[in-house]
């Protein structure tokens, strides 16, 4: 299963650097389509990044249901020719919104994390699923780390050069997959969609009845609305406290991205035979939580620097719940299940950032007296606490 393994983590690196992949050139694109002010650019920036955070939200459940009625394959497959064809239609767009509605496009074919982390658990014996979900996060991680990289060096070529790339890329894997790729969904865990699940409030209903499913969805969705943090305001909050430029804040992501992939590829194996999930989930809770504290009241950028790959150590969460979670639901819900996580994980997009840049704005306006940039670290440490609350408190039916 070597080559179907590695085109299914294709597809979830793909998938992250295609998000990221865009971000270097998408001002000087949204300036040349529409010709107005770096501001007004700035806007739609936004607009075109919560439209795919929310085509993701709204359809990774039914992705997932998808891929549990008609295989992983036919789903894998499909979405990466139309992620081909969505990449080609950005290198041309002359319009604003032809670019927004192949984001919106984008959004619902980029939702394969879901039928990725359902073949990853077809193919897992029941003990090895949360380091084989460790796998297609460090696979995220790293597309994470190089989309921007590699965008930023085409994007020297021109605005439509990595848009070109992302759909070269994308084409190749179709064909790797369309080689490769067996089908893992057989007619004893074959399930028809249903429609009443194929949304995630739907998919919630269905799944949160069964025993510790409700618990561990929430304690996944505050964890990742906590660790958003990063995204949303690393850059803010390291000019002001450290007064860092663009290269020091770029770099410390980079470390970010690059150890979180180390540890969900390699260094969770050790962790959960060591700890087993419920202590690996334990254990990752505590570290971001003391990490935020040391992150919230560091005396210089130095100290930042040196905890911003120990942070990353706190990325064995996810995993770790995943693999609760997966060994909770029968084999022919596992798609829906991963669609619904998918989903949890793009509301987390949406709403931290606000949760985030908010607390930061509150902390650091000078009309309060106020010179807390690390709030939302605290925040972030506050919500971890009620995470681990909620994870360790004993309840019937518990997910722990």
């Amino acid at each position: 299963m070597r080559l179907p393994v590695l085109f299914v983590l294709a597809t979830v690196m793909i998938d992250a650097m295609g998000i990221g992949l865009i971000m270097p050139v998408m001002p000087d694109l949204i300036q040349e389509v529409t010709d107005g002010t770096l501001g007004s650019a700035a806007l739609w920036g936004g607009v075109l990044a919560t439209s795919f955070a929310v085509m993701q939200f709204l359809f990774g459940p039914a992705v997932g249901a998808l891929s549990d009625r008609f295989g992983r394959r036919p789903v894998l497959l499909v979405s990466m020719a139309v992620m081909a064809a969505d990449y080609l239609v950005m290198a041309v767009a002359g319009t604003m919104w032809l670019l927004l509605v192949a984001r919106i496009i984008g959004g619902i074919a980029g939702a394969t994390q879901s039928t990725a982390s359902a073949f990853m658990a077809d193919i897992s014996a029941p003990g090895k699923k949360a380091q084989n979900f460790g796998l297609v996060g460090a696979a995220f991680g790293l597309g994470f780390v190089a989309g921007p990289l590699i965008g930023g060096l085409l994007g020297e070529l021109g605005t439509r050069a990595p848009f070109l790339a992302a759909a070269g890329l994308s084409a190749l894997n179709f064909v790797l997959g369309l080689i490769v790729l067996p089908e893992t969904v057989t007619d004893a865990t074959r399930r028809p969609f249903d429609p009443r699940r194929a949304h995630p409030f739907g998919a919630f209903r269905a799944l949160a009845r069964l025993p510790g499913v409700r618990k561990g969805l929430l304690v996944f969705f505050i964890c990742q609305v906590a660790v958003q943090v990063y995204p949303a305001v690393w850059a803010f909050y390291g000019k002001a406290r450290f007064d860092w430029n663009a290269g020091t804040i770029g770099l410390t992501l980079g470390l970010f991205g690059l150890t979180m992939a180390l540890v969900q590829g390699l260094l969770i194996r050790v962790i959960l035979r060591v700890l087993g999930e419920r202590g690996t989930v334990i254990y990752g809770l505590a570290l971001n939580i003391a990490t935020f504290l040391l992150i919230a009241f560091v005396p210089n950028g130095t100290w930042a620097l040196v905890l911003t790959p120990v942070a990353a150590l706190g990325g064995v969460i996810n995993p770790a719940l995943q693999g609760q979670l997966s060994a909770r639901v029968g084999d022919d819900s596992q798609g829906a299940l991963q669609g619904l996580l998918t989903s949890a994980g793009a509301l987390s997009m949406i709403l931290s950032p606000l949760l985030m840049t908010g607390s930061f704005a509150l902390g650091t306006d000078p009309r309060l007296g106020l010179n807390l940039p690390a709030a939302p670290f605290l925040l972030a440490a506050v919500l971890t606490v009620l995470a681990l609350a909620a994870f360790v408190l004993p309840r019937r039916h518990s997910v722990a």
